[in-house]
């Protein structure tokens, strides 16, 4: 089953605005267009429902009810249980309370690991419990491939580390870490694992039941949707982890980790990035007696086809381009399309460049300063990303390569 390209492009609106009328959209990693079902979810909530939720009259009722769909189904889709997923400001603001959590938790002599390939986020509030007399190692990338090599995070393992913080793939590296694999070594270890999918999850929103994490970090803004962070937190973790929320919300195991008052709106709007699956699972034939997370599965598949699909003309030109260096792998299977370039011109200047050329990329550090510092890359002046989703098409990764050619 091959992705309906235009179909898709439909459920869109931005596509069909006169203002990005022939504009390749390029820096998909630091935020997605949002889709149809969510905007018309956020337009009918702000209309129609903006009152304070789950009181008894009706606008009210439905208010409440609309942000309980949202956790509910994106947690069938997720593979976990609805109360496992809970709603936050932003992936980072999840992180800090997250490691203000572990802070109150974790022993002096404890460790906890991190690596350098990750977006700020998910490895520097977890440093910062070094001040609170943990341990903290550092599981390092290659600075040749970008690779996170699991025979290195093996030697770091020993009773002492309580917990594991890596990327399912890196916003610049783009390698797709092996997570079931990581995280099966993390528990025989006896530690947790953290997994930041922030940008991994545009790309088709994983099973975490199946791949076993403790704890998984998406943006729904990057997956079609509002401005949200998304935080999976299973029962056993959140249940030990000191709470964090209000004291007479401790028995509510998604309000342990939200302080902050819920975005009502937002976290409503999130129902239409289930809309959005369920819609794209229908018009490709997917089986109707799948279950939410089949359908999840089913949509990521046809997600990460097409997006292989068409990814190598833009891999081969950057491997062959003598004054660019890729990072991560070359090879489309491997990787999410968010391709970081080393170049020798300034990067600001390159995209400034693109976009008069109708194309829409970004310059940079990305909050990846360790990793481009790992790579030896001035971080002063970055690297140029190119980063796209599904809906991205074949003419308009050759209308890049194209621009890219008489740019660089």
């Amino acid at each position: 089953m091959h992705l309906d390209i235009d179909f898709v492009r439909q459920q869109f609106p931005a596509f069909s605005q006169p203002t990005l009328k022939d504009q390749a959209f390029f820096e998909n990693a630091g935020g997605s267009y949002a889709c149809q079902q969510v905007i018309d979810r956020l337009h009918r909530f702000y209309t129609q429902r903006k009152v304070q939720p789950y009181s008894s009259y009706e606008a009210s009722r439905l208010g409440g009810e609309e942000m309980d769909e949202a956790q509910l189904r994106l947690a069938a889709i997720l593979g976990v249980e609805t109360d496992e997923v809970s709603f936050g400001p932003s992936t980072t603001q999840n992180t800090y309370v997250l490691a203000n959590a572990f802070a109150n938790w974790l022993k002096n002599g404890d460790s906890i690991i991190v690596t350098n390939q990750d977006h700020e986020a998910n490895t520097g509030p977890w440093r910062r419990l070094a001040d609170r007399g943990i341990t903290v190692l550092e599981w390092r990338l290659n600075k040749d491939t970008g690779h996170l090599d699991i025979n290195d995070l093996q030697k770091l393992l020993d009773d002492r580390v309580k917990l594991v913080c890596f990327p399912h793939c890196s916003n610049v590296v783009g390698e797709i870490n092996d997570v079931s694999k990581i995280v099966s070594l993390i528990h025989s270890s006896g530690a947790f694992a953290c997994v930041d999918g922030v940008s991994y999850a545009p790309h088709g929103l994983p099973n975490v039941g199946k791949i076993g994490a403790d704890i998984y970090m998406f943006s729904s803004y990057k997956t079609y949707g509002p401005h949200q962070g998304i935080m999976v937190v299973r029962k056993a973790l959140g249940e030990t982890l000191p709470n964090q929320g209000h004291y007479f919300n401790s028995k509510y195991l998604p309000k342990r980790f939200t302080p902050a008052g819920p975005d009502h709106a937002q976290i409503a709007a999130c129902a239409g990035i289930a809309d959005y699956i369920d819609t794209l699972h229908q018009h490709h034939g997917g089986s109707s007696s799948a279950s939410a997370t089949e359908r999840g599965e089913f949509v990521h598949d046809l997600m990460r086809a097409h997006e292989t699909k068409i990814m190598p003309p833009l891999l081969e030109w950057a491997s062959n381009k003598n004054s660019v260096r890729l990072l991560g792998p070359d090879k489309a299977g491997l990787r999410a399309p968010t391709i970081a370039l080393d170049i020798k011109q300034d990067p600001k200047d390159i995209s400034n460049k693109l976009a008069q050329k109708g194309i829409m990329a970004g310059s940079g550090d990305f909050y990846a300063v360790r990793a481009l510092e790992a790579h030896d890359i001035d971080t002063s002046k970055g690297v140029l990303r190119l980063s796209y989703v599904h809906y991205t098409n074949r003419e308009e990764i050759e209308k890049l390569v194209d621009a890219l050619d008489c740019s660089i």
